[in-house]
C-alpha cells in the first residue's frame, strides 16, 4: 500500500501558520519527518487558497524540495490558478489532487495534466455532490477518465477517489467505497487508486480514530486499494501498510469473507480489530464505545 503523506495541511496549526508567514522552518521540518517515516507522496494541502494560492501554493512546493527533492508531491487544493503556477516548478512529476467530476472543474484542470505530464486525482464528487451509491460513482468514473483519456491521459496516469466517508454518519458509505473499488479495473483497466483515507474516522473521538482508519486501509487493499491519504504520525497503520502485520490482515480479510472468529481465542489487539471491521461492515451499529461492548 503506497502512502500519502497528509499533514503537510493548512488545518495543522503549525503548518498553517507557516504558510501565512512564509516560515520555511516548519515546513521543511514537516516534510523531512514524512520522508523518514517513509511516505512514498507528500500531500500539499492549502484548502481553498483563494486569496494568495497562485503565489503561496509554487514557493512550498519549492521550500519543500530544497531538503526532499527525491519524493514527488501531490498539490492539493481547489485553486486552480494555484495548481498551475505550482506545476511550473515541480522537480519530479507531480499528481494535482484533486479534480472533481463536475465538467467546470475537469474542462480546466485535465489540459494542465496534460500539459505537465502529471498524474491526478479523480474524485468522484459530481454536479449533485457525493455519490448515492457504487452505480453513481461507476458513472462519475466512466464521464471523467473518457474526458480525461481524450485529452490523451491514459488511465495509468489517473488515481480515482471514490471518496471516504465518516463511518460514524454514513456507515453503509463505507460498504458502498470497497464495492466502487471492485468494479474499477473493470469499469478503467489500468487505473490506480487512492482515498482520503482519515475521512472513515473523521467525528468519532480521537482514540478511535487509529484503529477505525487501519481497520479500513486494510478492507480497502482487499478490494486493490493503491493508496491512502493517511496520517505519518500512525506508526501502526504504516507498519500494516508495509506488510509487517499480517495477522491483523488476516483477520479483517477472514472476516469480510465470513468467517468470525473465536472471540476468546484473540488477544485484546485483535479483538479490537474484529469489532472494528464488523461496526464497518455494518454488522453492528455504530457507536462511540464499540470497542468496550
Amino acid at each position: 500500500m503506497l502512502l500519502l503523506g497528509e499533514s503537510l495541511n493548512v488545518i495543522s496549526t503549525k503548518i498553517g501558520r507557516a504558510f501565512k508567514e512564509r516560515d520555511p522552518k516548519p515546513i521543511q521540518e514537516e516534510a523531512l519527518f514524512q520522508k523518514e517515516k517513509g511516505m512514498d507522496i507528500i500531500d500539499i494541502n492549502l484548502g481553498p487558497a483563494k486569496k494568495d494560492g497562485h503565489e503561496l501554493m509554487p514557493w512550498v512546493v519549492e521550500v519543500v524540495q530544497e531538503v526532499v527533492d527525491d519524493i514527488p508531491l501531490a498539490l492539493d487544493t481547489s485553486n486552480i490558478d494555484a495548481i498551475a503556477a505550482a506545476l511550473k516548478v515541480c522537480k519530479l512529476p507531480p499528481i494535482i489532487n484533486s479534480i472533481m467530476c463536475r465538467p467546470e472543474r475537469y474542462e480546466k484542470m485535465i489540459p494542465l495534466a496534460a500539459e505537465y505530464n502529471a498524474d491526478f486525482v479523480a474524485l468522484m464528487w459530481g454536479p449533485e455532490g457525493l455519490p448515492r451509491d457504487e452505480n453513481e460513482r461507476a458513472a462519475l468514473c466512466v464521464e471523467l477518465l473518457y474526458f480525461a483519456n481524450e485529452a490523451g491521459i491514459p488511465n495509468e496516469k489517473i488515481w480515482v477517489d471514490g471518496i471516504v466517508t465518516p463511518v460514524n454518519i454514513q456507515q453503509p458509505q463505507a460498504i458502498s467505497l470497497m464495492e466502487f473499488q471492485g468494479m474499477l479495473q473493470d469499469i478503467a483497466p489500468g487505473a490506480r487508486s487512492t482515498c482520503g483515507l482519515s475521512n472513515i474516522s473523521n467525528g468519532p473521538p480521537d482514540h478511535l480514530r487509529p484503529i477505525l482508519n487501519q481497520t479500513y486501509m486494510v478492507m480497502l487493499q482487499k478490494y486493490e486499494m493503491e493508496s491512502v491519504i493517511a496520517d505519518p504520525l500512525d506508526d501502526q497503520l504504516i507498519s500494516i501498510a508495509r506488510g509487517e502485520r499480517q495477522d491483523v490482515v488476516d483477520l479483517i480479510y477472514g472476516i469480510m469473507d465470513g468467517d468470525e472468529p473465536d472471540m476468546g481465542s484473540l488477544s485484546k489487539e485483535l479483538q479490537d480489530y474484529a469489532k472494528t471491521t464488523n461496526v464497518i461492515l455494518g454488522k453492528s451499529l455504530y457507536s462511540d464505545s464499540w470497542l468496550e461492548l
